[in-house]
C-alpha cells in the first residue's frame, strides 16, 4: 500500500508540473505573439477551448440550461435586473443599426476614443481579437499595429492601435470629422481619391466612475497636454483654455483640488467631445450663458450619437461586442470580460463628493441615461431580429423536409397500373374508392412525426427579452 501511495503522489506531481508549464507557456506565448497571423498555435489552442466548452454547454454540463431553458448568455452580466423599460422614443433608423461595412472596399472604421472609458481595452480588440481574413500584424514592443484590406496596402481602421494619434492625442467628434477625410485622402494621389464611407464609433462610460477614474490617472503623472483641441481650423489660445495647474504635471492633487478648478476638462467629457463644438464658437465661452452653451452641447452629442454606426458601454462588455458583431458583420475570436473591479471602484467616495461630482457631470449624466437606454434598446431590438430570423430558417427547413418525406413515401408507395376485370366479373362492379388502395392521395395518408404540428409559438427559445431594467 505504501509503495502505490508514493507511486501514485509522484504521479500527480509530475501531472501539477506540467500543467503549470503549459499553462505559463500559453501566457507567455500570448506575450511574444499576440497576433493571429504570428501565431496560428494560439488561436487554435483557444479556439479548442472554446469549442470544448461549448460542447460541454450543449451536453448538461456548466449553466447553459436553467430549468429546461437555454440560459441567455447577456442576462444579468451587470447585476440589472431582466427586464429593461424604455424612457425615450427612437425611430425605427436608429434602433436598426446594421451597416454595409466592405472591409475589401474603401469603408474606414473610425474609432472616437474618450478618456478613460475602457477605450484603450476595446481597441486592443479592434487589432488583435476580431477574426479577418488578413489579420492585422501586431508586434511586441511597438504601439502600432497594421490593418490592411486584403489585397490592398490600405488600411480599413483609423485608430490609436492601428493608425495612431493622426488627429492629435484623444480627438474629439470636431476635430476627427474634419481631419480623417483629409488624413486618408493624402495617401491617395487626387485623380485616385476613392469615395469612402466612414464609420464612427465610441465607447461610453458611466460619468462618476469615469470621472473618478480620470482624476487617479492625473493623480499619478498623466496628463494630455499634447491634445490638439483643434476646432474651425486652430487650437484654442491660454485665455480660452486655461491649465489646472503650473508645474509639468498635476501629479498629487487631491479630489477636492481636482473638483474646484473651473477649467477641467473631465466635467462633462464625453458630451464635449461627441459635440460639435464649432456650434458653440469653439472654446470661446463668452458667446452665449454656460447653460445655453451647454444645452446645444448636448443635443449635438446625441445626435451624433444616434447618427454613429455603433457606441458601446463599457458596463455591457458582452452587450457590446454583440452590437459590434451585428453591426459590422465582424467576429470576434474571444469573448469580451466584464471587469467589476476598477481602480476608480475602489476609490471611497464620501456622499458629498459624489454629489459634487454629479453636479459638474450634470450633462455627461444627462447623456449616459440617454445612450444607455439607446444602446438597451438597439440591443432588445437585434435579439429579436436574431430569434426571428432563427425562427424563419427552423420554419423554412421544416417545410423542405416535410416535402421530401412526402415525395419520397409517395414514390414508395405509388401503385402500378391495376390488373383489368376478369371477364365473368360484373358490369357493374364498383371500382375502388379513390385516395385508398388505388387512388391518388397515398401520400398524404402517410402518416407524419407528431412534431410537425408543433407550434413553434410556444417553444423555450421564444422567450422574453433578457434585457436590464433601470435601477
Amino acid at each position: 500500500m505504501d509503495e502505490r501511495s508514493s507511486s501514485s503522489i509522484r504521479h500527480h506531481r509530475v501531472l501539477i508540473v506540467l500543467l503549470m508549464v503549459l499553462l505559463f507557456g500559453i501566457i507567455m506565448t500570448q506575450y511574444v505573439c499576440p497576433s493571429r497571423s504570428e501565431c496560428q498555435m494560439l488561436h487554435h489552442l483557444g479556439s479548442w477551448f472554446k469549442d470544448g466548452a461549448a460542447t460541454g454547454s450543449r451536453s448538461g454540463g456548466g449553466n447553459e440550461i436553467q430549468d429546461g431553458l437555454q440560459r441567455d448568455p447577456y442576462i444579468a452580466e451587470d447585476g440589472a435586473l431582466v427586464r429593461f423599460i424604455p424612457r425615450f422614443n427612437f425611430t425605427q433608423a436608429d434602433l436598426n443599426r446594421g451597416v454595409d461595412f466592405n472591409i475589401k472596399g474603401d469603408d474606414v472604421i473610425v474609432f472616437l476614443h474618450i478618456q478613460k472609458t475602457g477605450g484603450t481595452t476595446f481597441g486592443r480588440h479592434l487589432v488583435r481579437n476580431i477574426q479577418l481574413e488578413r489579420p492585422c500584424e501586431c508586434h511586441a514592443g511597438q504601439k502600432k499595429c497594421t490593418c490592411l484590406r486584403p489585397g490592398k496596402m490600405e488600411t480599413w481602421l483609423f485608430s490609436r492601435f492601428s493608425t495612431g494619434w493622426s488627429c492629435g492625442l484623444h480627438a474629439d467628434w470636431t476635430e476627427l470629422t474634419s481631419c480623417v477625410p483629409s488624413r486618408m485622402d493624402s495617401r491617395e494621389a487626387p485623380e485616385t481619391q476613392p469615395s469612402r464611407n466612414y464609420y464612427y464609433i465610441t465607447i461610453l462610460r458611466d460619468p462618476v466612475s469615469r470621472f473618478l477614474s480620470e482624476w487617479r490617472h492625473v493623480q499619478r503623472g498623466a496628463t494630455w497636454r499634447a491634445s490638439l483641441h483643434v476646432c474651425d481650423g486652430r487650437s484654442p489660445t491660454l485665455s480660452e483654455l486655461p491649465s489646472c495647474y503650473s508645474g509639468d504635471d498635476w501629479s498629487g492633487c487631491s479630489l477636492q483640488e481636482f473638483m474646484d478648478c473651473p477649467y477641467n476638462l473631465a466635467n462633462n467629457r464625453q458630451a464635449r467631445m461627441l459635440a460639435d463644438l464649432s456650434l458653440v464658437g469653439c472654446y470661446n465661452v463668452s458667446t452665449m450663458s454656460d447653460d445655453e452653451r451647454w444645452a446645444l452641447l448636448l443635443e449635438s452629442a446625441k445626435r451624433n450619437l444616434r447618427g454613429m454606426a455603433f457606441f458601446g458601454l463599457t458596463e455591457y462588455q458582452r452587450k457590446t461586442q454583440y452590437l459590434f458583431e451585428r453591426t459590422f458583420n465582424l467576429e470576434f475570436i474571444a469573448p469580451f470580460t466584464q471587469l467589476n473591479g476598477t481602480r476608480a471602484s475602489s476609490v471611497d467616495v464620501p456622499s458629498e463628493a459624489q454629489h459634487k461630482i454629479l453636479q459638474l457631470n450634470r450633462w455627461d449624466v444627462e447623456l449616459y441615461e440617454y445612450a444607455r437606454d439607446l444602446f438597451l434598446q438597439r440591443f432588445q431590438v437585434a435579439r429579436q431580429q436574431e430569434r426571428r430570423q432563427a425562427r424563419a430558417r427552423r420554419q423554412q427547413e421544416r417545410r423542405r423536409l416535410r416535402g421530401r418525406i412526402t415525395t419520397k413515401q409517395g414514390r414508395l408507395l405509388k401503385p402500378t397500373e391495376p390488373p383489368r376485370q376478369p371477364a365473368s366479373s360484373s358490369a357493374g362492379a364498383e371500382e375502388p374508392p379513390r385516395g385508398k388502395a388505388g387512388g391518388d392521395n397515398v401520400a398524404s395518408e402517410v402518416p407524419l412525426p407528431d412534431w410537425w404540428e408543433q407550434d413553434e409559438n410556444g417553444t423555450m427559445e421564444d422567450y422574453m427579452d433578457n434585457v436590464e431594467q433601470w435601477k
